[in-house]
């Protein structure tokens, strides 16, 4: 079966036309920098070919057409047309407690992922533009949705409860839901693997470090806690968005500027993060260009991102009462050595010990602890798009 997948996050858009029977991947390729300027980059891993372009991207839609055009182009392309891909999985971020497993995405989840966008003002708005776009060109065709969220429902009433008046659980839902769980679900069960151990035995802080960026506590292969609450907007700060922050904050600038609770939402969601504290921008590469030239700024908001991911790895070891494994995956987390090592660094007393030269790599599966290191450290880069196709084909096979 040829599933495509489609994973679009908050600025970026990874997919892949792949057998999820045999892993075998036609082609795959990330849009990136989508809002800012717009980058392709096509791969075809039979015959090693990279291709790369600049494509205007002002939003997903143009992405997914850039996406769609890479696929069946004459040159580059591995199907002479979509009729070719027997389903599509998308990933999506948030459907509430209903859709916390993957869905066929009818026209009721459909409509019940619009009503979920003020849940994930970033990241819904994508999902949406690529399952729309993906329905028009291809209809007839299968799809199905996998939720950032399923992997979090193990969370115990401790860990998702907020402290607010019960009924807001009780009738609104209101609680911790976490995110990125189709990537903490991989990386976690590739630890085991790659310590040969099984994940029951196993206690592992994973760390999904990105544009967004989340923190889980894996004990015994379940999630546990995770930094992300309700929305994504929640936990570290982000490329775009604030993280965790005193709420009184808001009604201070609310009352001082005059925002109304949209434009307070949208500051927090899309002008905060590491590109508000740092005035630069919301890409970690420049923020390290610019801190290398001598922006303190810039290096600020590097420093407050690392020290906030390494409060959670120390606050996860303690709630799981030790931890064997930390985990370091997506775009930050898998290429820079720097951030890797800010936060496992200086965590002897825990039984952390890392290895510069080991560290010193990008975009590998390796241990980048030392040989001694009682807790092991590992670069893992993520494979949602493998875990979305097989879930996809696991349901498309039963209609």
């Amino acid at each position: 079966m040829k599933v495509l997948v489609i994973n679009a996050g908050s600025s970026s858009l990874k997919y892949q036309l792949m057998d999820p029977d045999t892993n075998e991947v036609y082609a795959k390729g990330l849009c990136e920098r989508i809002g800012i300027d717009g980058r392709l980059t096509h791969k075809v891993p039979a015959t090693n070919g990279k291709y790369e372009f600049e494509i205007p991207m002002p939003t997903h839609a143009e992405a997914i057409q850039a996406v769609l055009d890479a696929l069946t182009n004459a040159e580059h392309g591995v199907i002479k047309s979509m009729d070719e891909i027997q389903a599509v999985g998308h990933r999506v971020v948030h459907g509430g407690e209903k859709f916390a497993s993957s869905a066929l995405l009818t026209q009721e989840v459909m409509d019940a992922l619009e009503e979920c966008i003020p849940l994930a003002p970033l990241h819904n708005p994508a999902n949406i533009t690529g399952i729309q776009a993906c329905k028009k060109v291809m209809p007839g065709v299968p799809m199905v949705g996998v939720f950032d969220t399923a992997f979090h429902q193990t969370m115990p009433p401790k860990s998702y409860i907020y402290a607010l008046p019960y009924e807001y659980y009780e009738e609104d839902k209101v609680r911790r839901y976490g995110f990125h769980g189709t990537s903490h679900k991989y990386v976690s069960g590739r630890a085991a693997a790659m310590l040969g151990k099984p994940i029951e035995e196993l206690k592992i802080i994973t760390c999904h470090l990105g544009n967004g960026s989340s923190v889980t506590a894996v004990d015994h292969g379940k999630s546990v806690d995770t930094s992300m609450g309700f929305t994504p907007l929640a936990g570290v700060p982000m490329g775009t968005r604030s993280g965790d922050l005193d709420a009184g904050i808001l009604e201070y600038l609310m009352n001082k500027h005059g925002y109304d609770m949209a434009a307070m939402m949208n500051i927090l969601n899309k002008k905060s993060g590491v590109l508000g504290i740092s005035g630069v921008s919301s890409d970690f590469r420049d923020l390290e260009n610019a801190a290398a030239d001598g922006n303190e700024r810039a290096a600020l908001a590097l420093e407050a991102f690392q020290y906030s991911v390494k409060k959670l790895v120390g606050a996860y070891a303690a709630a799981m009462g030790g931890v064997d494994a930390i985990v370091f995956t997506a775009g930050v987390g898998e290429n820079d050595p720097a951030t890797r090592m800010a936060v496992a660094g200086g965590l002897e007393f825990m039984g952390v010990k890392m290895d510069a030269a080991a560290n010193n790599v990008r975009g590998k599966e390796t241990v980048i602890s030392a040989p001694d290191s009682k807790v092991k450290v590992l670069l893992i880069p993520t494979d949602e798009e493998l875990m979305i196709a097989r879930d996809t084909a696991e349901i498309v096979s039963k209609l």
